[in-house]
């Protein structure tokens, strides 16, 4: 007991009269806890600082390794049904192939035309109107709108509507109204038939122009 009285005094008076001396003139036990502390705020202080970014890119990491499963996953998903989805893209294409034996080239107008107007004639009716219109380029196709007017009886009109609707090349008729005859006996149908074609080579090439200039403009007039 005697010796850790004698012990603890030690330790005591070194701790004595601190106050005032520069620390490189204190005893040996304060200079070490003061030396221990130091070392302590080091630590922390490289904790936060650096190892706690290690942590955040830790926990990047992590996040990244799951989303690159998840597309792993989706990217088997997609070899395993490789080729129900290449069947996929064929029967797409056939459908589009379809669609376009639809649509007449430029060539072939002026027969559609033709076959709209005879479909009007075999009903009996007669033209009042029959003016096509300016041409609409769109993106993939072109779009001729046709004012018409013909006049017959009921059941003719609606027989040539269903004519229209029956020709081998697409052709809709738009905004249509009719009025009865003066005679009661006739209906007047006016009506926008539209009719589309598919673009020629040309047509796609000034498309393709058209698009590219018009986007190198937006990029200059953001610059």
């Amino acid at each position: 007991m005697a010796d850790l009285k004698n012990i603890g005094e030690v330790v005591a008076s070194q701790f004595r009269g601190l106050n005032g001396r520069h620390p490189g003139q204190w005893p040996l036990i304060p200079r070490m806890l003061c030396a221990l502390g130091m070392l302590a705020g080091v630590v922390a202080v490289g904790w936060f600082v650096y190892l706690s970014g290690q942590l955040d890119e830790l926990t990047a990491g992590e996040q990244q390794e799951v989303q690159l499963r998840d597309e792993y996953k989706v990217k088997v998903q997609q070899a395993v049904n490789l080729q129900a989805l290449r069947k996929q893209k064929e029967e797409v294409g056939e459908y589009v192939s379809t669609l376009e034996k639809q649509l007449p080239s430029k060539a072939e107008m002026d027969a559609l035309l033709s076959d709209i107007n005879q479909a009007g004639l075999g009903r009996g009716l007669q033209f009042e109107l029959f003016k096509p219109g300016q041409v609409v380029v769109k993106d993939y196709y072109a779009e001729l709108p046709i004012d018409i007017k013909v006049t017959g009886n009921y059941h003719d009109v609606g027989a040539f509507a269903s004519d229209i609707a029956n020709l081998p090349r697409i052709v809709t008729l738009n905004s249509m109204s009719l009025a009865a005859g003066k005679d009661g006996g006739s209906l007047t149908l006016d009506a926008v038939a539209k009719t589309f074609r598919y673009l020629d080579k040309d047509e796609v090439d000034a498309q393709k122009a058209a698009a590219k200039k018009n986007k190198a403009g937006k990029k200059g007039a953001n610059k």
